[in-house]
């Protein structure tokens, strides 16, 4: 393990934390758990493609300067929905603090890799979203605003029986921050039986920041997890987005969106697992890439021997803007149970000529014509999309990157 942070990351560091957020010891115990693994854990797998070629450098990244334990300065807005609760981690602690105590970490291993045990040591920032059983809770948002050099952020979802919920969380970074920055995100999902949870994320922070995230769900019997995840800004993003299908007739859905220019490098990986019968899985991702932008995508539809009558679909698209942008998309699909419908595909290309040509012909000139095939591309990601704010603010992102 070549990667070393700054001594002065301590158990001291770590309890400080934890005392502000009135923690109890369980939890203590989980973090000092996480700081003492870090010695002895790697990286997160970064995307390899034939050559073969790993994309993303993680090992390094100069962590002694982007970590700051103690600075976490941030602005959170929460919005819960009638009969849901939506608390700040202090506050769903002191309220739920065995509900948190029965699923925190549950889904998401605390000392999975490197990085993930540093935001269990760490983070600062987090979230409960807890609907009740039967609660029908539409259109909770989580907004965050980094304000620091570092932010470490944790959010736990839990969906009772019955329950169904809407939930968007935005990251952007405030106006007095200079030079680079680290964001971790860990997100848990915990949909009970017949729940349905849709988890809509929108990614802008500052193109000098370093992101780093992992949502991951557990579906129940006939449950329902999906996930919809639009990155535009940060230099760096690593992300993973993953379910579990633990239950018979459960379901997900992972679509995703991202827009890279200048030298913005992603690093997307979507990964659902079939573990019972008569399990439905959808993933579905586009991306455009301008200037000298990266990307590379993998997408995993991994059939257990138990899955029978298993139904599982991928589709990967990047547009490319520019000669000088690379990606590339390694979908995957593991098959351990012949009573499977399962299909992957994934492209690669430019604008169409044709087709541009055919718009320029008829007088649209060919900035403007471009701009309308890229508008275009999204449809299929935007039609999936059921938090109107969240789909609205990603169109608009959208022509404003192609506005510049």
């Amino acid at each position: 393990m070549s990667t070393q942070l700054h001594a002065n990351l301590t158990e001291e560091q770590v309890q400080q934390i934890s005392d502000e957020l009135d923690e109890p010891e369980w939890l203590l115990e989980t973090r000092l758990d996480a700081l003492a693994a870090l010695d002895d854990l790697d990286m997160p797998d970064v995307i390899t493609t034939p050559g073969p070629r790993n994309w993303t450098n993680l090992v390094d990244l100069d962590y002694e300067t982007l970590v700051d334990p103690l600075e976490f300065a941030q602005e959170k807005d929460r919005v819960e929905a009638e009969g849901a609760d939506v608390l700040a981690w202090d506050e769903a602690l002191a309220e739920h603090g065995d509900l948190i105590e029965e699923h925190f970490g549950s889904v998401v291993d605390p000392q999975r890799d490197f990085l993930t045990a540093l935001s269990t040591a760490l983070f600062s920032a987090g979230t409960l979203v807890y609907v009740p059983e039967g609660v029908a809770a539409e259109d909770v948002k989580i907004r965050t605003t980094m304000n620091s050099r570092s932010l470490f952020n944790y959010t736990l979802v839990v969906a009772e029986e019955s329950a169904s919920a809407t939930i968007l969380e935005r990251q952007t970074t405030g106006t007095n921050i200079d030079g680079d920055q680290y964001y971790s995100g860990v997100v848990e999902v915990v949909a009970d039986e017949n729940a349905s949870v849709q988890y809509g994320a929108l990614q802008n922070l500052a193109e000098d920041t370093y992101n780093f995230s992992v949502k991951r769900g557990h579906a129940d019997d006939h449950a329902t997890v999906d996930w919809i995840e639009g990155n535009i800004g940060s230099r760096l993003t690593k992300s993973s987005v993953e379910t579990r299908l633990l239950g018979e007739g459960s379901e997900s859905q992972i679509v995703g969106a991202f827009f890279g220019h200048d030298d913005q490098h992603f690093d997307i990986n979507s990964r659902v697992w079939h573990e019972n019968e008569h399990t439905t899985a959808d993933l579905v991702t586009r991306g455009v890439l301008d200037d000298e932008a990266r990307s590379v995508y993998e997408g995993v539809q991994d059939v257990g021997r138990e899955a029978w009558d298993t139904s599982s679909y991928q589709r990967e698209n990047t547009l490319m803007l520019s000669e000088d942008a690379e990606a590339d998309a390694s979908p995957k699909l593991i098959i351990n149970n012949h009573d499977t419908e399962a299909s992957h595909s994934a492209t690669v290309g430019q604008v169409d000529a044709e087709e541009l040509f055919y718009m320029t012909s008829r007088g649209v000139d060919e900035k403007r014509a471009k701009d309308m095939l890229v508008e275009g591309f999204f449809v299929p990601v935007f039609e999936e999309v059921a938090v109107d704010e969240l789909r609205e603010d990603l169109d608009e992102l959208v022509v404003e990157r192609l506005r510049e």
